[in-house]
């Protein structure tokens, strides 16, 4: 008899599971909450591709996403650490061509978005959705995109009344406010990202005439055109230490400020690592997963004590962020271990980036210059030559041995001829589009009608291999569009960049079109006369199976040392609208 009773109790439990998860706001203007079947949940949350584990570990119980191609595997994943995921989808920018005025466009983002919400709704580790990420910067036709994504929050509600529907805004200013306020009523919250305003958002969207609650969806340090200028006049970046005291103030003066009033939680930007505006300004972790203190001050708001704190910098000194060609200057940092640990250093210099707020996209690691360290690596003072003319950043790190870190860096200027580094080539296979690749390229320098094409790199249509694969739409009948995969992005020649591909024979990709005999030109390389061209490239017109099939452009003969586009396709209107995918682009030695 007890073991039928277990086998009842257990069966329950598995059929709460399967009944998926009921997310409400609560309340009324002024005192808003949110339950999470039946209980009062409040979003203590991360943004980006962290740990997990360590997220439920500090404290955190839930995350967000920026696309909900990989939906279903995220949300497994939350419900494997008992946490609960924000599924947001992906809505057009101007930038990228996306018009809020082509129907045909806005009828395509409607039937992904409400597929994959009929998918989703009874899973049991959904919270909200969010329509659109900063998708209203540069927005030429506002009114029309809110009209949209208002009459979008309704459908989705339709088909799941169960789940809050918002959407997500760079920030908050009056003309933004007016227009959601006016034409998005059906949104049930608002998601701010916010930096440099993230202690104010709050108070001021309520002194907008916002009533609806909000949650943090990106909160983290202010960016570089937020934190001052050193003497040379390139951008400061804060201390780890410094950062972990903003999120604090962030968090107290916001999230907990406003909880039970108007905020429903928040979600830290980036979980994880990331490198945008610099190797470190916005991770709370370095590449390899090691903590920053801003790790440990999540912990102590969400409730968690942590054993081991990290390293505090207090002081980094440069003598000369200008030197003269071919002068050495020094540097020296302070620190210490809260706990005693003893501390190892590590100093480097990196290429500066040669720009800094490029919203959402994660680089490849800059160059780094390791012998300019010339004497004293691994003390807390070091002697530094630059290698020569242009903008670098000198790192100082420290480590306590315990998986924690912190650092300190300062942007110094280089006189006289930029060196040229001895780039050594990759090692082959390089992968450019596969799953769970960070490629060094990006796929921004569309052309042509590029309104009428749409991608989709987590598209879950019978990928070649893996979980997903690239989609390119095209609904136009006529005119021409194409992608091409720069490094660095948007730069068509005029930036260093690049890689060296030397020991690769062949770029090969695999290719399917969705009914077959769609053509479309590939390519590599191709830019020509600028202060930094592709030093060589290749090409191949193809006629598209409907069945995945591999291609190769053969690249004997091609000088390889310095390819600024990877990958690139480009096609002509077919009469009517159509669409292929692609799969596994990378580069191949014999």
């Amino acid at each position: 008899m007890k073991k039928f009773l277990l086998s009842l109790s257990s069966f329950a439990a598995l059929s709460a599971l399967a009944a998926g998860s009921v997310v409400k706001i609560t309340g009324s203007e002024g005192s808003w909450g949110l339950t999470f079947n039946g209980k009062p949940y409040f979003v203590n949350g991360g943004g980006g591709g962290g740990s997990k584990a360590l997220l439920k570990e500090i404290g955190g119980n839930s995350f967000r996403t920026w696309g909900a191609n990989a939906a279903k595997k995220d949300l497994d994943e939350a419900a494997k650490y008992g946490e609960t995921v924000t599924i947001g989808f992906w809505l057009g920018h101007a930038k990228h061509g996306f018009s809020y005025k082509n129907q045909q466009a806005l009828d395509d983002t409607e039937r992904d978005v409400l597929e994959t919400v009929k998918r989703i709704k009874d899973h049991p580790a959904l919270l909200t959705y969010t329509l659109g990420n900063e998708m209203e910067l540069g927005q030429p036709d506002p009114v029309e995109m809110w009209q949209f994504i208002n009459r979008l929050a309704k459908k989705v509600k339709e088909i799941d009344p169960n789940h809050p529907v918002g959407t997500v805004v760079a920030d908050i200013w009056k003309e933004k406010a007016d227009h959601m306020i006016k034409y998005a009523d059906a949104l049930d919250f608002i998601g701010f990202n916010s930096y440099g305003g993230a202690t104010s958002v709050g108070k001021r969207w309520r002194e907008l005439g916002g009533k609806k609650p909000y949650i943090l969806t990106e909160y983290g340090p202010k960016g570089a055109g937020e934190c001052g200028k050193a003497p040379n006049g390139l951008p400061l970046e804060w201390t780890s230490t410094y950062k972990a005291k903003w999120y604090n103030d962030v968090y107290e003066q916001t999230i907990l400020a406003d909880k039970g009033k108007y905020c429903l939680g928040g979600y830290v930007f980036t979980w994880g690592h990331k490198n945008e505006g610099s190797p470190t300004w916005f991770g709370t972790m370095l590449p390899d997963g090691t903590k920053l203190e801003v790790v440990r001050t999540l912990a102590e708001k969400w409730g968690k004590k942590v054993a081991n704190r990290c390293p505090q910098i207090t002081e980094m000194k440069v003598s000369n962020d200008a030197p003269a060609e071919g002068a050495s200057f020094t540097a020296s940092v302070s620190a210490k271990d809260p706990d005693g640990d003893m501390l190892t250093w590590m100093w480097t210099v990196v290429d500066e980036a040669s720009f800094y707020g490029e919203a959402g996209l994660g680089l490849a690691m800059p160059e780094g210059w390791d012998e300019s360290i010339v004497a004293g690596q691994g003390t807390p003072k070091v002697t530094v030559k630059l290698p020569g003319g242009g903008n670098y950043r000198l790192y100082a790190y420290c480590f306590d041995g315990k998986g924690n870190a912190a650092y300190a860096n300062w942007p110094v200027v280089g006189k006289g001829q930029k060196p040229k580094k001895v780039v050594k080539p990759v090692k082959v296979p390089y992968a450019i589009y596969a799953d769970g690749v960070a490629s060094k390229f990006y796929a921004s320098g569309w052309m042509g009608n590029t309104g009428a094409m749409k991608t989709d790199d987590g598209c879950t249509e019978n990928p070649h291999s893996g979980d997903v694969c690239l989609k390119v739409s095209y609904d136009a009948k006529d005119n021409w569009a194409g992608i091409y995969w720069q490094d660095p992005p948007n730069d068509w020649g005029d930036k260093e960049g690049g890689v060296n591909l030397e020991n690769a024979t062949m770029l090969e990709f695999w290719a399917r079109g969705e009914k077959g005999g769609e053509k479309v030109n590939f390519f590599m390389g191709g830019i020509e006369n600028k202060p930094f061209s592709d030093t060589g490239s290749g090409k191949r017109e193809v006629t598209l199976k409907k069945t995945w099939t591999r291609y190769r452009i053969p690249l004997d003969g091609e000088d390889l040392s310095r390819i600024k586009t990877a990958f690139g396709f480009n096609f002509g209107g077919q009469g009517k609208p159509f669409a292929f995918f692609l799969d596994d682009i990378r580069y191949v030695g014999d």
